[in-house]
């Protein structure tokens, strides 16, 4: 082998290499893909849908109610789950009439008054009051009928938090920022 092959191998061997860890300095601290598997957050995001999640948007700030996160499922890390954060820490959730009650304030947020919320569940049922505890938050599905949620296990571990969806990137004609 002449130099001149060498010396375009090892450059092609470093541009891979660097590009591979790039690529997985990005997917680790800043953003990641996921695959909607189910139908728990229809009509917002429908199965099979691909998203962008943001990974480090948490490290600079809390997140906020009516997001949309993504976390590992408190009852399988090694799952991810994604839902619409309804309740902070220390919190206190009602579901009455479909409609989210937080601190006896009804949500008006357009995110959350658009879905018909049903009292299911150990954490959800008619007439409970359920308070969030410190670093926890309360997620719901957007389609209430057939998600499993808060509702049913509980609450989010701060720790457990993902990160942020941003945006609907396949299929094409969905594309659009999630909200």
């Amino acid at each position: 082998m002449n130099q001149k092959t060498k010396f375009i191998i090892r450059e092609y061997v470093e541009s891979f290499v660097i590009a591979l860890v790039l690529a997985l300095i990005i997917r680790t601290f800043v953003i990641q893909a996921f695959k909607i598997p189910t139908g728990s957050m229809n009509p917002t995001l429908k199965e099979g849908d691909r998203i962008l999640v943001s990974k480090f948007i948490y490290k600079f700030r809390k997140p906020e109610s009516a997001e949309v996160v993504v976390f590992k499922y408190p009852e399988n890390p090694k799952t991810a789950y994604i839902k619409r954060l309804i309740a902070k820490p220390l919190e206190n959730v009602e579901i009455k009439n479909g409609r989210i009650y937080i601190n006896a304030e009804e949500k008006t947020d357009m995110r959350l008054s658009g879905n018909f919320y049903y009292n299911r569940g150990p954490y959800g049922d008619v007439g409970q009051i359920v308070k969030v505890p410190e670093n926890f938050y309360y997620v719901l599905g957007d389609n209430s009928a057939n998600s499993r949620d808060s509702r049913f296990w509980g609450f989010v571990p701060e720790n457990n938090l993902i990160g942020k969806a941003l945006v609907i990137y396949w299929p094409l004609h969905r594309m659009r920022i999630i909200e």
